[in-house]
């Protein structure tokens, strides 16, 4: 094998094109390969079709076809045979044009430039213009019986009203509320009032919310009557449970049955920690032996489920 043959082949042949004028990249293949078995001087080169066909993995006919068409290209040409194989010669002297880089960039910007496109479309779907509202000052909404108080402040709940050329108000515009100004508690010294934002909508509630999950007696007795409850807090998944489902807002049909799911996988998971070191001196149980007792208290506990339900089949 020489590497100035496979460089040539790999980097500096010219690329062999198609009838549609795209890269033939089979023929590209085969000729790397041809490269791998020729002198530095590209002469030599007579692998079998079996051995290219288990470097590239093309089929007997792929391999021929695309030697031809290396062949019409000019790259390569005959030099007899060898043991009943075609000894190739591949023309080292053609280098591929410089223009083959830059149409590669070429291609790459544009592909760029498409793309930010697409992005910026799509963000421009997603924004709502309103051309029929027009923004207006408070003076000229404001009814002028409101009450102004003498430190400056304005009555509370005052604020601007938005209009629209076909007479809807503007989304989320606040009612003006006429009324007198409450004082708050000052001092003689000057006349300073606190000051507190308006009122703002309730968050919207997670959809567990909106079903009334709760924990009750009876899912903390199954908890402790299968086990759940020696491995791990039940308070403590419970309300991670709740954080998950109202971050994610996502809805189940059935919460008690996901609850009882949840359980059972975090349980899974405690059982399935590594132990933790005992610790030194005093009568203290290791961790895994804890572990170990739940788990086995557990199974017996099913045990006797099983065997309880067996022999009330039996008498039945």
């Amino acid at each position: 094998m020489s590497t100035e043959a496979v460089k040539w082949a790999m980097d500096d042949a010219p690329m062999p094109r198609t009838e549609k004028g795209k890269p033939d990249t089979t023929a590209r293949h085969v000729l790397q390969a041809l490269a791998e078995h020729a002198h530095k001087d590209g002469s030599n080169a007579h692998p079998s079709v079996l051995r290219i066909q288990y470097r590239t993995g093309y089929d007997r006919r792929t391999v021929q076809r695309a030697q031809r068409r290396l062949e019409d290209a000019g790259l390569i040409s005959t030099d007899g045979t060898v043991r009943g194989r075609i000894r190739w010669q591949l023309h080292l002297e053609l280098r591929r044009p410089a223009s083959d880089w830059a149409e590669l960039e070429a291609e790459e910007e544009a592909e760029r430039a498409a793309a930010a496109e697409r992005k910026r479309r799509s963000r421009a779907k997603r924004v709502t213009h309103s051309g029929d509202v027009t923004v207006t000052h408070s003076e000229s909404v404001t009814d002028p019986d409101v009450t102004h108080s003498k430190c400056g402040r304005h009555a509370s709940e005052v604020r601007d009203v938005t209009h629209s050329a076909s007479g809807r108000h503007a989304l989320n515009a606040a009612r003006t509320i006429n009324k007198p100004s409450e004082e708050p508690p000052g001092t003689d010294e000057a006349e300073v009032g606190a000051y507190s934002d308006p009122p703002r909508a309730a968050a919207p509630t997670a959809p567990i919310d909106d079903d009334g999950f709760a924990l009750t007696d009876g899912m903390r007795r199954w908890a402790r009557l299968d086990g759940y409850a020696a491995l791990v807090d039940i308070d403590y998944e419970t309300h991670q449970f709740v954080d998950h489902f109202r971050a994610n807002g996502q809805r189940r049909s059935n919460w008690p049955a996901e609850w009882q799911k949840w359980i059972r996988r975090s349980a899974q998971w405690a059982a399935q920690r590594p132990p933790r070191p005992p610790a030194v001196g005093g009568d203290v149980v290791p961790f895994r032996d804890r572990q170990q007792q739940a788990s086995d208290d557990m199974f017996d506990r099913a045990m006797a489920r099983a065997e309880a339900r067996m022999q009330q089949r039996e008498t039945s």
